[in-house]
């Protein structure tokens, strides 16, 4: 529970970071959200002054930004639920609600709801909600690319910990002694190596980026023929995955869990990669089988893994993982920090203007495919 309770309190933390940063200038949502596949959620007039009133009904929001939404979006009156029992009192007015409110219960008694803003990039919670997955009328929105340049910190900072040695020079500091164990594992410096980013979407745009600013050669796959930058050599399907996977020295894992993705980073998957490359997982442990992950780091076969996600999750005390030397893991907080909490309230608010403006909403998730 206590990661779960580090990353909810990081999204409610979005409310005591509006104080901090009011007089900051916003992110730009249009830049952080993605347009494609936009819906909206409940048409409007176009005279604002014709428009209804909408309800929404979030979670842990300041009066301060409560003040922003009403300025910004007259016509919607946005509710506080402190928990789900709560929420459901208001099931039958509501038009827009936070995905933590979302449940079946709650949508069999919201007959007005039509759209759902979930709080998170990932939405494989609600893969299993068919009266939210299979209720075209309902719009779904995420957060992707919201928490991208925290991520993208968090997965190198973990890769440069295991390809640095800088474990071995923690300990030293520790004991106050000046050197490092010469029989130990050479450092590897990143530059000309070849990073795959497994999703290029928009947490795996930012560590592709990153790896291009250490000068490694970069390749990528997605499912979308989506225009990808110069610096990414070559961007390949997810069917392409076996034939891509020799090419790489450190492999990020950056897919969002689906029942496709679920297990794809099996046993024959890392017998695919080249001895001594990295696996980082900063998606969802469930995408990569965990005892063949233990096997190839035993065997050698990988120089390291860096997982900010696990499978189990939280993992377990005793658990094999946490006594490999060439593993480093935290627990699930890749996304924290002050600018993940800012750019969440940027794209939030934008999304809110637009559903009472009647417009597209940004980040509308795809629920066929899950994400």
């Amino acid at each position: 529970m206590l990661h779960t309770t580090r990353r909810l309190a990081a999204l409610v933390g979005c409310s005591l970071a509006l104080s901090v940063t009011a007089a900051i200038a916003q992110p730009d949502a249009d830049a952080i959200g993605s347009a494609r596949g936009a819906r909206i959620a409940v048409p409007m007039p176009a005279d604002p002054a014709d428009r209804p009133t909408l309800i929404y009904l979030a979670a842990g929001l300041s009066d301060e930004q409560l003040a922003e939404l009403r300025t910004l979006a007259p016509n919607v009156r946005v509710l506080l639920a402190p928990s789900r029992q709560d929420a459901m009192q208001h099931a039958g007015e509501v038009q827009g609600v936070d995905g933590r409110f979302a449940s079946p219960e709650f949508i069999a008694a919201a007959p007005h709801l039509s759209w759902v803003q979930s709080p998170s990039a990932g939405v494989d919670r609600y893969l299993g909600n068919k009266a939210l997955m299979e209720n075209d009328a309902i719009v779904l929105t995420n957060m992707r690319a919201v928490h991208g340049p925290a991520i993208a910190d968090h997965a190198f900072a973990m890769l440069l910990t295991l390809t640095r040695n800088l474990r071995e020079y923690e300990r030293d500091q520790a004991a106050g002694r000046w050197g490092g164990d010469a029989d130990g594992p050479r450092a590897v410096a990143l530059q000309g190596k070849t990073m795959f980013v497994i999703g290029l979407g928009g947490i795996g745009a930012e560590i592709a980026q990153r790896a291009h600013g250490f000068g490694m050669r970069v390749i990528a796959s997605r499912r979308s023929d989506a225009p990808s930058p110069d610096y990414i050599d070559h961007v390949g399907k997810p069917e392409d995955l076996l034939a891509m996977l020799p090419e790489a020295d450190v492999v990020a894992v950056c897919v969002p869990l689906t029942p496709e993705t679920r297990g794809m980073i099996d046993a024959k998957a890392f017998a695919a990669m080249k001895d001594g490359a990295y696996i980082i997982n900063i998606a969802r442990g469930p995408i990569v089988e965990t005892d063949a992950l233990i096997h190839a780091l035993k065997s050698g076969h990988l120089a390291g893994a860096c997982l900010d996600v696990t499978d189990p999750e939280p993992l377990p005390p005793g658990h094999a993982l946490w006594s490999l030397p060439n593993v480093i893991i935290t627990p699930h907080v890749a996304s924290d920090a002050p600018q993940t909490q800012e750019r969440w309230w940027a794209l939030f608010r934008e999304n809110v203007r637009r559903f009472g403006a009647g417009e597209p909403l940004l980040n509308t998730v795809d629920k066929q495919a899950g994400y």
